[in-house]
């Protein structure tokens, strides 16, 4: 508990809110891209049926663990980064996933749910991978 308190968790919220905010983006230029083109729809018709669909929200969910350390080891570079701030950063990044799910807008690839939970956990520890110790 004492090791907790001094985590770096007001860089972490950080990142994670910048890493969702980015992810927000990216859905709406995905959803946009659905709602404007018919091969847009065919697209995302393809990509998000069953099996692919399965493996695209993992690997989305992959992308973000990776675009969080990303972005905490691009922009932060005063944190030092191990393995307690690298799981510090997840329920960083479940909760901001947590309030991305009560705004209005389109959840195509990225939500809460468990499989979205693992994919983000083997992504972050799959881009810290240097920095456990």
């Amino acid at each position: 508990m004492y090791r907790l308190k001094y985590l770096p968790w007001r860089s972490l919220l950080q990142v994670a809110g910048l890493t969702i905010a980015i992810a927000i983006f990216l859905e709406i230029l995905l959803w946009w891209g659905f709602v404007q083109s018919a091969a847009g729809k065919r697209m995302l018709a393809f990509l998000l049926s069953p099996p692919l669909g399965m493996i695209m929200i993992l690997a989305a969910a992959v992308g973000v663990g990776v675009l969080a350390v990303y972005l905490l080891e691009r922009f932060y570079k005063s944190v030092f980064i191990n393995s307690g701030s690298l799981w510090a950063l997840v329920p960083c990044l479940a909760l901001a996933v947590f309030l991305k799910s009560l705004l209005p807008l389109p959840n195509l690839l990225v939500n809460l749910s468990y499989p979205q939970l693992i994919g983000i956990v083997v992504g972050v520890f799959w881009k810290g991978r240097p920095h456990w110790r």
